[in-house]
């Protein structure tokens, strides 16, 4: 039975950390232009919109690794 506590309990933080990511990403996108940077592609054609944020994803990826390496390398 104690097992299943550890369990739930990861699981809400790890659903507490992807709320409060989430929440961070909308407020940067309203604020920074986050997620409208040159070389995402965007496509409209119609009834039909296709988004991919790859350059978005590149840069948080570098500033995520450069925070985490900082945090973690203390």
């Amino acid at each position: 039975m104690n097992s299943l506590y550890g369990l739930g309990k990861m699981i809400l933080m790890f659903g507490l950390f992807m709320v409060i990511t989430g929440g961070v990403l909308m407020l940067a996108g309203k604020f920074t232009g986050l997620g409208r940077l040159p070389g995402d592609i965007f496509i409209q054609r119609g009834n039909f919109t296709f988004y991919f944020p790859i350059v978005t994803m590149l840069v948080l990826s570098l500033v995520l690794t450069l925070l985490l390496n900082f945090i973690f390398r203390r």
